[in-house]
This record gives structure tokens, sequence and C-alpha cells, in this order.
């Protein structure tokens, strides 16, 4: 039997295994544009698990053990990988409920719940995934005819091991790159830092982790996605129709799922004791909408047009992370809590990296900033503080990230107020709709108008190539500049200023009145006052020109252009 301090320590373990080897995961992700990764949003997840895991006194029981873990790993979620990784873990704790030791047939079990608890959320994953991998592992683990804990999870990790070595049969976007599935990668690794325990008695140090076997990834960064392989005309049902249903008493979140899956794919159902997250691919979103509102009041809509998003994506590179300095030693902030007061309607979060971005968005009237964003996506947790500082009965959270969106919305079923998910996915998109917030409106209404605004927003950066790579046939130097288009690869230059500029007037339109020229930690004062100047002379004369010192790093320059 597998006691409580055995399972703690081997949670630990995997956390040590993940960190030592996030880099080398990250890598699996490889594209020439800097981004968080697969690798490092995992390790920091489960390492938020690990500091209150080694708080938990020697006689402790699984279910203790498991239970910490599944809460620290929810709040502490970054990135989707993060979020997948404490889905599988939440769904092992409540297999273990009132257990003090686990055996074979629990761990069996736990496994079992912890994938059915995961494709609950995603019920129709791409074959190929970290999900894939961890149900090869549980559906071993359910053949397996033992009584010995520690051989049930050596078969579970062989399974998954060998599940992890057949995904780019599955996705031929990662045979393409020569690479495997990174957040398969990621999931094999925790389970090795755990065996190491449940097997030899040895918590893997954080500093000697063996290397995990990949293959090689000389192939890597060339720019591959799966759209590659498909058609604008092969998206069937157009439109990613996303929002929350605050459930009335009664309401049965399995009849909702059952009518997204009749009108749509891609459903996802996520459901607590106050709210069921919802999200599906459909033709008619309005047919969606009108069907959930008998479950309950809805909040957090987001719908987007599919066909004009695999057209921005076709071209986009996915980029190695360059970690900051920031990210290395990173400094908790603190934000105190407050208490709701009724008086106060509305309150508002937005995630951003530099010190001018925080100034800006402050002074437009955002109570608290997290600091995070392209190379340090913050936890659930991060977020989740953050709101909890500000004395609202309705906070806005503006992620300005499409990688942190995820984990914002986890926070929403963990606060003591309402939380409203607005998904702006730059800078410029937070900064534009926190300008159209009407105090006058409801929340609802807000979030609608808020991103109504914020998506007739154009936005521009200036960064480089992380690292040397293959881009659609085209060789890309480590250290190139990079210009990007709405999220979409434009070209690449090797002047930081002339890149800025070619790449403003390819923004600009007929109806364009405004644009705003955010400069990074790495432009020194003179050279973006430089560049405004120039651009006032070449842009029409009905168009307004600003410089805004943000201060951010990765990107030279962000460009926003209404």
């Amino acid at each position: 039997m597998i006691k409580g301090s055995v399972l703690r320590d081997s949670m630990i373990s995997g956390a040590n295994s993940i960190a030592n080897q996030r880099s080398q995961i990250d890598e699996l992700n490889v594209f020439p544009v800097p981004d968080g990764d697969t690798g490092t949003n995992m390790s920091m997840t489960i390492g938020a698990a690990k500091r209150d895991l080694q708080g938990l006194a020697d006689g402790c029981t699984v279910e203790e053990a498991s239970k910490v873990a599944a809460a620290s790993m929810l709040r502490g979620a970054r990135g989707n990988s993060g979020v997948i990784s404490s889905l599988l873990f939440r769904g092992f704790s409540k297999a273990l409920v009132g257990k003090k030791e686990a055996g074979a047939a629990d761990i069996a079990k736990a496994f079992e719940t912890g994938v059915a608890a995961a494709y609950k959320a995603v019920m129709k994953p791409t074959e190929g995934t970290m999900l894939t991998v961890a149900r090869m592992g549980a559906e071993a683990a359910a053949a397996a005819a033992t009584e010995d804990p520690v051989e049930m999870f050596e078969i579970i990790l062989a399974a998954a091991r060998d599940a992890l070595a057949h995904t780019p049969e599955q996705l031929p976007v990662l045979k393409k790159a020569g690479v495997v599935d990174a957040g398969g990668a990621g999931f094999v690794t925790i389970l090795e830092g755990m065996l190491s325990v449940l097997k030899d008695g040895i918590i893997v140090d954080a500093q000697e982790a063996g290397q995990v076997q990949k293959p090689s990834t000389s192939a890597a960064g060339r720019g591959v996605f799966a759209d590659d392989l498909m058609r604008v005309e092969d998206i069937t049902n157009g439109y990613c129709t996303q929002f929350l249903v605050n459930k009335k008493q009664g309401a049965s979140c399995e009849k909702l799922r059952a009518f997204l899956e009749s009108n749509g794919d891609s459903v996802v159902v996520i459901e607590d004791d106050e709210v069921i997250n919802c999200h599906v691919h459909t033709t008619d979103p309005g047919r969606i909408v009108s069907y959930a509102l008998n479950f309950g009041y809805l909040t957090n809509f987001k719908i987007e047009n599919m066909h004009e998003q695999f057209l921005a994506r076709q071209a986009q590179g996915k980029g190695l992370e360059k970690q900051a300095e920031a990210e290395k030693n990173p400094v908790k902030q603190k934000f105190q809590y407050s208490a709701v007061d009724p008086e106060v309607r509305f309150g508002f979060v937005a995630v951003a990296a530099g010190d001018g971005l925080r100034d800006i968005f402050t002074d437009i009237g955002v109570n608290a900033v997290v600091s995070g964003g392209q190379t340090m996506n913050p936890s659930t947790e991060d977020i989740l503080e953050a709101v909890q500082s500000v004395p609202a009965k309705t906070v806005f959270v503006l992620p300005n990230n499409k990688n942190i969106i995820m984990a914002a919305e986890q926070a929403v079923r963990l606060a003591d107020r309402q939380i409203i998910v607005l998904p702006t996915r730059t800078i410029p998109q937070g900064i534009t709709a926190m300008l159209n917030f009407d105090e006058s409106l409801s929340g609802e209404d807000n979030a609608i108008a808020m991103m109504q605004a914020a998506d007739r927003v154009a936005t521009g950066l200036v960064t480089f190539a992380a690292r040397n790579s293959d881009y659609e046939g085209h060789k890309i130097k480590q250290g190139e500049i990079l210009a990007l288009e709405n999220g979409k690869l434009s070209f690449t230059d090797k002047d930081v200023a002339h890149a800025a500029s070619k790449l403003t007037r390819s923004l600009l339109k007929k109806d364009s009145s405004f644009v705003t020229v955010i400069s990074g930690c790495d432009v020194a004062e003179e050279d973006a006052q430089r560049l405004t100047a120039q651009l006032r002379d070449k842009v029409p004369g009905s168009v307004e020109v600003t410089h805004l010192v943000g201060g951010q790093p990765v990107y030279y320059y962000i460009i926003s252009v209404e």
C-alpha cells in the first residue's frame, strides 16, 4: 500500500523532475517568436503544489496529499497546458476521497478518474496530445492484473511513454516537425519523478534529474501548424462560442452538454456548484445562447469567427520563450484582500509587463495590474489575488494575452465576487476595452461593448527571433527582427525602426484615425521619439500619432492602430 507521505513525496519529486526538464520540453514547441511554453507552464503549475505539499506532516493520508496537490494546482495553473494538468490531478484527488492508503486498484481508479475529469472538460480532443498520453496510461492500468501499487504505476508509465512515442503518428503536424507532443512529454516527466519515490524511495533532486528521452529537435522551429494541413473551407462550425451559466437551482449540466454536442463540436463543459463554463464551435451561436438561458443567467460571452481566426493564424509562428530575468527570480506580488463594498459596482484587473504599461492601465481606471505577459504567464492564483483586492461586486479581468485567458477563466469559480473575463489577446485590445467602459451599462452589456471595441483594434508587434528557424521555407536567423501583424508574422528585417515604420503603414486602413506607439524597455527614448516623428510625416494628416513608454520586455514596439 502507498502511504500518504509517500504519495506526497512522489508528487514533490514529479514537480522537481519537470522543473529540471522544462527547457527541453519547451523546445518541443520551438518557433521563431518569443512566447510562453508548455514545459514552463506545467512546471510552474505543479510547482505551486510542491510548496504546499512540503508543509504536510508525515502522518497525512493519500486523500489529504492528493487534495492539497489538486487545490494548489488549480490556483497555480499557468497557460492551457497547466490548466489541463490541474484537471488531471483534480480528478485523481476525487478518486482518493476517504482513503488513508492507496493500493493498486486505487491507483488505477485515480488515473481513470483523472483522465475522465480532463476529457469531461475537453469533450472532443485531438488525438496525439497530453490527454491521449494520460488516457493510454489509464487504460493500461484498467487492464492490468496486479495487486502491487508500484507495479501498477510502472505499467501506467510504460503505457504513457509508448503513447508519447506514437504522438507523431497521430498528429502529422508533430511528424512534420520531428517532435513528440510537448504536453505529453511533460506529463511523462512528472510520472517519472513520481515513480522514483514509489519504487526507490528517492525524491528527484531539483538539480540532478535525468534527461527525458525525446526525438531530436533539429527539425523544430519550422513554423508548423495543424492549420497547414487543412483549408479554411474545412471549418464547418465557424463560430467559437463561450460563456458562463450562473446556474439556477436544479440546472442539469448534462442536458446542456447534450444540446451543445448535438449542435456543434469541440464541446468543453466545466461545472462546479455555482457555474457552468461552456465552449462550443457551432454554426448558430444565437440558438446555443437561447437554450442556455434555461439553465441560469449568462455572463462572460465570447463569440469569434473561426474563419477569420484561421486566416490570421495560418502564417503565425509560435515562439520559443526568452526567459526574462524576472522569471528566473520571480518576486511574488502581494495584493491585500478587500471585502466587497456594496456601493462599488465595477472594478478592473489587467495583466501587463513593464512599469510604463502598469502606469497606463492604472491611469485609465484599472485597480490592480498583475505583472506578466508573453514570457511570464501569471497563475490563476495571481489573478485571483488581484481580483480579491478590488472591493467591487463585479471585477473585469483583461488577460491581454491569449495564453493567459484560460488561467483567468479558472479564477471565476474561486472568487467571492463576480468575475467577467474579457478575452483580450493584446495590450492594445486591453487599453481600448478599458477606454470603452460605460458606468451606466450593466456588466454583461459592458462586456459586449468593450470586446466589440477591442476587436476593432489592429495590433503590430516588433520583436526578435529567439533562435534560428526555418519558417515556411524562409531561413530566419537568431536575433533577426520580426514584425507581427495581428498575430501573423508579416516580415523580417535587420533594423528595429525600419520594421516598426513599415509595419505601421501596413496596419493603417482608410478609416484609421489613431496610431499609438508603445516603446519597450530596450528602446532608448530618443529612438522612440524619432520613430514617432517619422511616422507623423508619413501617415495621412488626419491620423493622430502618439508615443507612450511601456517599458515592456520582449517587444521593442507595440503598435496600436484604430
